[in-house]
Order: C-alpha cells, then sequence, then structure tokens
C-alpha cells in the first residue's frame, strides 16, 4: 500500500481525504488531530504500521507492518450525541462482517459491542471516540484493525494478548489462502460508507442485529463493577445497546461500556 496506490483503489468512494501512513503510533491520534484542524467528513487516515495502537479498554493493539488493516475515518454524523458512538461502533463493526461476507463467504459475526469474530476468534476490533471542541462533540474518530494474515496475530507475549473466550485469529488462516489488503479495504469502506445516512434509520439496527453473534443464545456479561449477568440475547434497542433477556424472564439494557461478553457453555444452561 502507498498514498497513490491508495488514492485511485479508493477513488469512487465518497471519502473527504485520505492520508497513509508507511508507520504511525495510532490512526485514532492521528484522526483526531486531523479533525480538531477542520478535517472534512469521511477523512480516512490510514497506515500500514501501528506502534501504539489501541483497542477497548486502553489495551494495546498489535498491527505489524504488512499484515493487517488499521484505519480511521472522521465522521459528523448528525445523531443526537446520546447513542453516538454506540451506534458507529456498530457501523464499523458492520461494515467489516459484511465485508467478509460479501468478498469471502466467510461466517463473520458482530460480537457486540465492538468485535468481529470468525468461528470464535477476533479478527477485528472497533474503537469509536468523540473529539470535542469545548463543551461542542465535533466529530467522531471510527477506528478499525483488522488481521489479515498470520503474522498480524500477537504473540504470547504481547501486553494485549489473551487466550479466552475469544483468541487472535485472522482472515488468511479462515480462509486459506492470501488476500489482497486494498481490496478488502475497498469493500470494508463502501460497506460502512453505505450505512453512513441511515445511522438513525430502523434499517441499520435491523442489519446490525442480522450479524449480530451469540443471538438467542446464553452469555454472561461482565459489567464494569464486576457483575455478572446471565441471560439470551434478545437483540439491539433503538440506540445499538444490547438487550438481555435474564433467566428471571426480565429483561434488561445494557449500555456500551467496560462490558465484557462470553458465551456459556451448553453444559450450564
Amino acid at each position: 500500500m502507498d498514498q497513490i496506490s491508495l488514492e485511485g483503489r479508493l477513488k469512487d468512494l465518497p471519502l473527504g481525504g485520505i492520508r497513509y501512513f508507511d508507520i504511525i503510533s495510532s490512526t485514532n491520534d492521528y484522526a483526531a488531530k486531523w479533525a480538531q484542524e477542520e478535517a472534512p467528513d469521511t477523512a480516512l487516515v490510514i497506515a500500514d504500521e501501528q506502534t501504539a495502537g489501541r483497542g477497548r479498554d486502553k489495551r494495546h493493539w498489535f498491527t505489524p507492518p504488512g499484515s493487517a488493516l488499521a484505519l480511521s475515518l472522521i465522521l459528523r454524523p448528525e445523531l443526537p450525541e446520546e447513542g453516538q458512538i454506540a451506534r458507529i461502533t456498530g457501523l464499523g463493526a458492520l461494515g467489516v462482517s459484511r465485508a467478509l461476507r460479501r468478498c469471502f463467504d466467510l461466517p463473520a459475526e458482530i460480537k457486540w459491542p465492538n468485535d468481529v469474530i470468525i468461528n470464535e476468534r477476533k479478527v477485528c476490533g472497533i474503537l469509536a471516540e468523540a473529539t470535542w471542541l469545548g463543551d461542542q462533540l465535533s466529530a467522531v474518530i471510527l477506528g478499525i484493525g483488522i488481521n489479515v494474515a498470520s503474522n498480524a496475530v500477537p504473540p504470547d507475549d504481547w501486553p494485549g494478548h489473551h487466550e479466552r473466550p475469544f483468541p487472535a485469529g485472522c482472515v488468511e488462516d479462515v480462509l486459506g489462502k492470501p488476500v489482497e489488503r486494498e481490496g478488502l479495504l475497498f469493500a470494508v469502506l463502501k460497506e460502512t460508507l453505505e450505512f453512513l445516512p441511515r445511522l438513525s434509520e430502523p434499517h441499520f439496527i435491523q442489519n446490525w442485529r442480522q450479524n449480530l453473534a451469540f443471538l438467542g443464545d446464553w452469555v454472561q456479561v461482565v459489567t464494569s463493577e464486576t457483575e455478572i449477568l446471565e441471560g439470551q440475547v434478545a437483540g439491539l434497542s433503538e440506540n445499538g445497546s444490547l438487550k438481555l433477556r435474564l433467566r428471571s424472564g426480565e429483561q434488561v439494557i445494557l449500555q456500551v461500556g467496560e462490558l465484557h461478553l462470553r458465551p456459556i457453555d451448553s453444559s450450564t444452561k
């Protein structure tokens, strides 16, 4: 990848600009600074390698050169502030899961709220972050990291490495053949940008729900207070929050935050 090849490959997409880097600390951090300098809506930051990539809960994100897609979109949607981060997180996950299904017929699913998994292996993480001008929301940075090749999977001693319940995987290992990164990038951006104008519509939530992992399954959700809830994934609310039906039959709504979802073994249901 390079600036010229990307501009040619992505020229038919409604992007507000492209800035490519061979190496960068974090595409989200750069995009946040660019947003403060009045970057246009749908401007794209993409890098071949990140040295300080971040995931949710301040986890490190592993992006060695030539192995992954690391990108950030600067978005200025006309949405109420409440629920905006949740919907844009879902937008990125939906764009990736649909692209993987359409391009490669892979069973990619969205593990609410911000991961894309294939066969319960995490191949993509989403990080949506707000930027502010004073007390006014200026933009939302949609960060997307996709493990394309096997060397994008972090080693055991990487600070962000985890084995369970969703160990890292990559697209090429599942597919069994090489993947051309620029082609996958085009597909992800195309799907994402097509849904962007429809963020406030029921159609968007319906498509997100259709790609949701563990729909109808029993799961555990660990909250930020270390409370553990058990229930069935019942769907999504109109703002992208998770609907969980508890064993008592009560339905609760879980907001995007420091929550961790994991399936319950069938023998314990």
